[in-house]
């Protein structure tokens, strides 16, 4: 729990889906891309802990993932010549699952927290910062860094871009190539941590 101060109180905080959610949010292009959807999928099966320790507090805290591909659902299909039926969203599912695999994984360890000095953000109000690690992805390991704001105490909104051919992993094409899955794909969370309030520096 957090202290009067409100500073994180010690500790690990374990989070899942009922914690929060994870995006996978995908773009189109090739000749054929105005037949397409732009996506939002959710990866709906996601284990996460935040260790913080007692010195140092958020900054010095360090953070892990695993991500169940598998899980992947279609939410959402805009743009497009039709809209998304039900059957395309299991086409599209299925499809994921071929080019990830059936039992596919994905994982995040932080190495650095870097809060935002106090008052640095634009509305006054909310704070954050960014989180760098390492992800694991289809056999492959490259850093990323996760762009994270702080709208309320514990709770946390981040997003990164992540290409899939840095993690050998072909976008999906269709209509002979002529439709394809553009190669970058934003990864977006939004969670609440009880008992973990915001820091910001002094």
């Amino acid at each position: 729990m957090a202290d009067s101060a409100g500073t994180p109180g010690a500790g690990t905080y374990g989070l899942g889906p009922g914690s929060g959610r994870i995006l996978v949010k995908t773009g189109r292009e090739g000749l054929a891309a105005r037949v397409g959807h732009d996506l939002t999928m959710e990866i709906t099966q996601w284990s996460a802990h935040v260790t913080v320790p007692a010195e140092g507090g958020f900054a010095a805290a360090a953070v892990t993932a695993e991500l169940d591909l598998g899980s992947l659902t279609v939410r959402q299909g805009t743009g497009g010549a039709k809209p998304l039926t039900d059957r395309d969203r299991r086409d599209i599912q299925a499809s994921a699952r071929k080019i990830l695999g059936a039992t596919a994984a994905a994982t995040f360890t932080s190495s650095r927290v870097i809060p935002s000095p106090s008052g640095s953000s634009s509305d006054g109000q909310s704070s954050g910062g960014m989180i760098e690690g390492t992800l694991t992805l289809h056999g492959a390991s490259r850093p990323i860094r996760l762009q994270v704001t702080s709208p309320a105490p514990g709770q946390y909104r981040g997003s990164v871009s992540v290409r899939q051919t840095d993690f050998g992993i072909t976008p999906y094409s269709g209509f002979f190539g002529a439709l394809k899955l553009s190669d970058e794909v934003t990864v977006e969370f939004g969670v609440t941590i009880e008992g973990l309030q915001t820091v910001a520096l002094p």
